[in-house]
């Protein structure tokens, strides 16, 4: 089987410590299995229910959900701002949740990492992620995860595929998530 995993970057900032951590991962990505980066969080509009409606909904809101709909699993790569995930990654999430219950998450393997100035590398962010994909109705893979700390320092001249430590780390998160939805396809 061929696993097509899905990468959301929380960050929009050009040279996001972010975006670098999901470049990598689609670098490592194992035999028989592909992550691509979804671009375009940034053209989606805030959720709104009165534009959520058939023939109405936004073409970058649709294009998100088809992309999502259509992979096997997820990455959520998720910085901190002011300790809590971005708003286009809750949007993100938002739009990705609706209709309730049915949503282009619901049911799917998801993990959530990423990394941050701080000491602790954005955990308190991730966990919210965290939060709102299961509320969302994803499975959040609780236990697959990683988070970075000191990327401004740690990753100023080094981009993460070239860290030993983080390229392993984040090596087996992807393998992890591989097994995750190759387990969900076979149940």
């Amino acid at each position: 089987m061929s696993v097509r995993i899905v990468a959301l970057v929380g960050s929009l900032r050009a040279g996001s410590h972010n975006r670098q951590l999901a470049e990598a991962a689609v670098k490592l990505a194992p035999e028989g299995a592909e992550v691509a980066i979804l671009d375009g969080l940034a053209d989606v509009p805030f959720y709104n229910e009165d534009i959520d409606v058939e023939g109405s909904v936004p073409a970058a809101a649709v294009a998100l959900r088809e992309a999502v709909a259509a992979a096997d699993a997820l990455l959520v790569f998720s910085p901190e701002y002011n300790g809590t995930m971005p708003a286009v990654l809750k949007n993100a999430i938002d739009w990705l949740s609706r209709p309730f219950g049915a949503g282009a998450l619901s049911a799917k393997p998801v993990s959530v990492l990423g990394t941050a100035y701080g000491q602790y590398g954005g955990v308190w962010a991730q966990d919210e992620a965290r939060k709102a994909l299961g509320i969302a109705g994803a499975k959040v893979l609780e236990d697959v995860k990683l988070s970075v700390p000191g990327s401004v320092v740690r990753f100023a001249e080094t981009h993460p595929v070239d860290d030993a430590e983080v390229a392993a780390d984040l090596s087996a998160v992807v393998k992890q998530v591989v097994a995750a939805a190759e387990l969900a396809a076979s149940a």
